[in-house]
């Protein structure tokens, strides 16, 4: 087979240039038309999934080789994986199963490697793992808008097994993250969760507040907007004042700020925001995924005040195939809250921006799991 001519023909050129450590890769899942790179990833670099210094080159179909520099400081034993860019795309077994870290203790000759499958978009997913979804309430009382409203709590696959204490998500739409009959499709919070939690970076609460329907964006719409008067302010008072206290009894949380989010996409985007400015000493992170900045084109962050609570973490995501107007208004947004920080550690903050993203369910999917890592369990970067 020519995949196999080329990897003997490689195996016999890296004969020639030792002492560097070549590895060599062959894949089964290779086809045509995926074009994503592949890197290895480790404890040599932080492991982080696309650091281009380790990408891989394709020299044949199926097969990817990497030479370490000659001066490449070795770790005591190189322990890496391979992916596609992300954790999302990471290499499988052939089962669907994650696999465990490779080790290798030589700094010279040829390591041939193999990889069955790769994931993507975090799927495959273990229903062992899946979150135990629970109806808090049909009728859960929001008396700061005189009505109310359905509320579920996912919890992490073994919470009743254990006895610890985890971090809370308040997410927006709960009609559009884990219903599988939903009109514009979901987020599949549940299965990236249970993807996630063989990576130990799913164990986390998630409380999701169904919308209002035809009074969704009333409810998500803070002050006076573009959109008119909206109850926003309300709805925020009623996660913050009712339904966290609720919550903090009723779950084994982590109470404090450090622990505790809010998130949403569009119009629920736009109201985290506004949760974060209206209660900093609660929300220290913020999940904004392509907000409707344009319903307050000059949004007052003067009352952000952030004097006596350190790294509030923001995930900004936007799709550049959104509007004309996403990417610019969300890179405006960020240069406002970095320069609200003054260059201290009050702020951190990420903006991704997806070239193809559009404005649904789908990008909103993706982004999820690199979002939740970043603010939850990687706190040590920026």
């Amino acid at each position: 087979m020519e995949r196999d001519k080329n990897f003997m023909n490689l195996e016999v050129k890296n004969k020639i240039v030792e002492p560097e450590l070549n590895i060599v890769l062959r894949t089964d899942d290779d086809q045509e038309n995926d074009l994503r790179p592949v890197f290895i990833v480790g404890n040599f670099n932080n492991w982080e999934t696309k650091d281009y210094a380790f990408q891989m080159e394709k020299v044949g179909k199926g097969i990817y080789h990497f030479k370490f520099p000659y001066d490449f400081k070795f770790p005591e034993e190189l322990v890496y994986k391979f992916t596609r860019g992300d954790w999302s795309e990471v290499e499988i077994d052939k089962y669907g199963n994650r696999t465990n870290n490779r080790i290798c203790k030589k700094h010279n000759g040829v390591k041939k490697e193999h990889v069955s499958k790769w994931r993507q978009n975090w799927l495959p997913f273990r229903e062992k793992y899946l979150p135990k979804v629970q109806l808090i309430s049909e009728e859960f009382e929001i008396p700061q808008l005189n009505k109310t409203r359905k509320i579920w709590a996912l919890l992490p696959h073994n919470y009743s097994e254990s006895a610890e204490n985890y971090p809370v998500l308040y997410l927006h739409d709960a009609q559009n993250l884990f219903n599988e009959n939903a009109a514009y499709g979901n987020w599949e919070i549940d299965k990236k969760l249970a993807v996630m939690t063989e990576y130990n970076i799913g164990n986390i609460i998630i409380i999701a507040i169904e919308h209002g329907e035809k009074e969704r964006i009333e409810e998500y719409n803070v002050g006076n907007t573009v959109l008119g008067n909206g109850q926003g302010k309300k709805y925020i008072r009623f996660i913050t004042d009712t339904l966290k206290p609720f919550i903090d009894s009723k779950y084994r949380t982590l109470p404090e700020r450090e622990h505790t989010g809010i998130g949403g996409s569009s119009m629920g985007g736009l109201v985290s925001i506004f949760s974060g400015i209206m209660y900093p000493e609660v929300y220290g992170k913020l999940m904004i995924f392509s907000p409707s900045l344009w319903v307050v084109p000059k949004i007052n962050l003067s009352f952000l005040d952030l004097e006596e609570h350190q790294n509030t973490r923001v995930y900004l995501y936007a799709g550049e195939d959104e509007s004309e107007t996403m990417v610019k208004r969300i890179t405006k947004f960020k240069n406002r809250l970095i320069k609200k920080g003054d260059g201290t550690n009050k702020i951190v903050l990420k903006l991704s921006i997806n070239p193809e993203g559009k404005h649904n369910e789908v990008y909103w999917s993706s982004e999820f799991p690199k979002a939740i890592e970043w603010l939850f369990f990687n706190t040590n970067e920026s």
